[in-house]
């Protein structure tokens, strides 16, 4: 029988990296690093007892009610589990996680669990782009589907959990939809830069090549909590959000996930900057965990985009993904809307111009503890909007 328990961060970092030195998947988000970079929300580690042994775990983020002392209970692209095991019967790994949370005060479960439903290839997705009849990702064949990930979907379901799914792909936690790189051909055996390149589509293999030409350099560093390379990356991802209208976040943010993820693991996010003759015209963060490697915050001039200084960056980041043994480089988010007029179409084609393919996870389930409050969570969250 299945128990959930709290777990120090040690025992949490330690299964982190026995889970990955098997080949397994963590998200940056279920690290226990992560706790620091959100701390309006309280945290804590929790364990999967099978026999005694340790066969799971999740970092759980408790955000409060106002005025209440009772909690959403959100675990972002988790629990860590060895899901193709736990699928056969998940309310048995689900259930005791659920009994947990709600003694720690919780009046609702959000998870994410981190399993694949269905891939589409790069060209299927320019295809679907400029085809005016296909307007969304799911209306297209899928390349491939994961029994897996299909069937805890269907238990969830069954199970009484709620599907947090919106349209676009989309919703308040993190994107269903991601864009991969894969860095591994399907055997396991390790991709070739030359391979990679070669699988990119011919602007991209153009613009990598003229930021060479041009003399753009890139300058990779592992920054702490107070690092001048990251204040000129905050610099440039204000003027970003500017030209391109959303919000940025504070520069403490940076300077907080920087120090954390590295004290949990060193080298674990890294700053990239490319110059073009003493000029930052492009910047980045990466983040890997294990065979796993993100791209997970970008910032560009508008001066000087002629130089290719965000193709430059990406570059670099897939050598380095591929020279730490990542099999999988991920852009990220996107949306499965593919209708050319909209307006995040343009961030789909930079990403599928990599040649790696449009995947989609489970997405985010909810699991109401206490009806009442779970649906005045609901109206609070209507009306923020």
């Amino acid at each position: 029988m299945v128990e959930v328990r709290t777990i120090g961060a040690e025992e949490h970092r330690a299964y982190v990296d026995r889970l990955t030195a098997a080949g397994g998947a963590a998200s940056f988000l279920q690290t226990p690093g992560w706790a620091a970079v959100k701390p309006e929300w309280r945290p804590e580690s929790v364990g999967f007892l099978d026999g005694g042994e340790l066969r799971g775990a999740a970092l759980v983020l408790y955000r409060q009610l106002p005025r209440l002392k009772r909690y959403l209970a959100y675990l972002p692209e988790g629990p860590l589990l060895d899901w193709d095991a736990a699928a056969p019967d998940l309310g048995a790994w689900l259930g005791p996680l659920a009994a947990h949370l709600k003694a720690q005060g919780a009046f609702g479960v959000r998870i994410g669990p981190p399993v694949v439903t269905r891939r589409w290839s790069a060209q299927q997705v320019k295809e679907g782009i400029a085809d005016p009849e296909v307007t969304s990702l799911t209306s297209l064949t899928p390349t491939a589907t994961h029994e897996t990930g299909l069937r805890v979907v269907e238990q969830l379901r069954a199970l009484g959990w709620r599907s947090q799914a919106v349209a676009g792909g989309f919703a308040m936690g993190q994107p269903q939809y991601n864009f991969q790189v894969p860095l591994a051909e399907p055997d396991g055996t390790p991709r070739t830069e030359e391979s990679v390149l070669k699988g990119m589509n011919q602007l991209w293999r153009r613009n990598i090549k003229k930021a060479a030409k041009e003399g753009v350099e890139v300058e990779v560093v592992s920054p702490g909590a107070d690092s001048p390379e990251l204040r000129a990356f905050h610099e440039l991802y204000v003027h970003t959000a500017e030209r391109d209208h959303f919000t940025p976040r504070a520069a403490s943010y940076f300077t907080t996930m920087a120090g954390a993820l590295n004290a949990d693991q060193p080298d674990r996010l890294r700053l990239y900057l490319a110059r073009h003759e003493g000029d930052l015209v492009a910047a980045t963060l990466w983040i890997r965990v294990g065979a796993h490697a993100w791209y997970s915050y970008g910032a560009s001039s508008t001066h000087k985009r002629e130089v290719r200084g965000s193709n430059a960056v990406q570059w670099q980041m897939i050598r380095d993904a591929l020279a730490a043994g990542a099999r999988v480089y991920d852009l990220r988010g996107i949306t499965d809307t593919l209708a050319s007029d909209d307006s995040h179409v343009g961030l789909v084609q930079f990403k599928v111009g990599t040649g790696g393919e449009a995947v989609e996870y489970a997405g985010e389930w909810d699991l109401p503890l206490s009806k009442p409050l779970y649906a005045a969570f609901e109206l609070y969250l209507r009306r923020r909007g």
